[in-house]
């Protein structure tokens, strides 16, 4: 199930959730040459998460092939700052596209319930931890960690325990059948988030690169037991208020 849109109406204009994918999007562009081989693979290698050279169990000099042509030699020096920096890059237009656009469906409503530096709080530590979650299953790994999907399974899971019963409207790709359907968000995010558990499984103990899946797990049960210290209670009522007043006016 893709997300479309959700009926899930905002009081305030999500300024940190733009400034974010701005922030993405600006990285995509000027550091990582819009996936141009050399721009993106020298991002990779110096601002990306390897978790074996960063928990000091690679061995240094070793080298890591990025692309065809292209490999990323592990250096003795700790680089504290990547699993920040990590979350500002991506691998492909493909990566982008579809976290800036998971970000943009869920973001602005969770930024709603906690305010504009609340939340980017928030999303930075789901981050950091779905990358621990990740090294935690593949601490030597050698293989560069890059994108924001941890920290937005994040805003995912802080979304589900939100507001649990807001409707999704879903593209839904069964086969040659395509449709689409509205579904509450725990029903949703929760179908994601069994899919990344799921497929996090046969990874177990892989050495080969693909989708950290245990990344999205982490972030997003981060997310859920988060929220409730992140959230004004206050913001969160007056954004349901308005979100029942919205549900009433449209069923009528």
């Amino acid at each position: 199930m893709i997300p479309i849109r959700d009926e899930n109406p905002t009081l305030r204009q999500p300024i940190a959730t733009i400034i974010l994918v701005c922030v993405n999007v600006l990285v995509w562009v000027f550091v990582q040459g819009l996936g141009s081989t050399e721009l993106l693979s020298r991002s990779i290698c110096t601002l990306g998460l390897i978790p074996g050279e960063l928990l000091g169990l690679a061995v240094p000099g070793t080298a890591v092939p990025v692309t065809s042509n292209l490999a990323c030699v592990l250096g003795s020096k700790v680089h504290l700052y990547t699993p920040v920096t990590s979350m500002f890059l991506h691998g492909s237009w493909l990566h982008i596209i579809a976290n800036m656009w998971f970000l943009w469906i869920f973001g602005d409503n969770v930024e709603d319930a906690m305010g504009r530096g609340r939340f980017v709080l928030f999303y930075l530590i789901c981050g950091l931890a779905a990358a621990a979650a990740q090294m935690l299953v593949d601490p030597d790994s050698v293989i560069p960690m890059v994108g924001a999907s941890g920290a937005i399974g994040g805003v995912m899971g802080g979304y589900a325990r939100l507001y649990p019963q807001a409707h999704v409207h879903t593209l839904l790709i069964l086969g040659f059948y395509v449709t689409t359907v509205a579904v509450p968000a725990i029903y949703m995010l929760g179908y994601w988030f069994l899919i990344q558990f799921l497929s996090g499984l046969p990874a177990l103990g892989s050495t080969t690169g693909g989708v950290a899946f245990w990344a999205h797990v982490g972030g997003f049960l981060c997310g859920i037991l988060l929220v409730r210290w992140f959230q004004r209670p206050e913001y969160l009522a007056a954004h349901n208020r308005l979100r029942k007043r919205q549900t009433a006016r449209y069923r009528w």
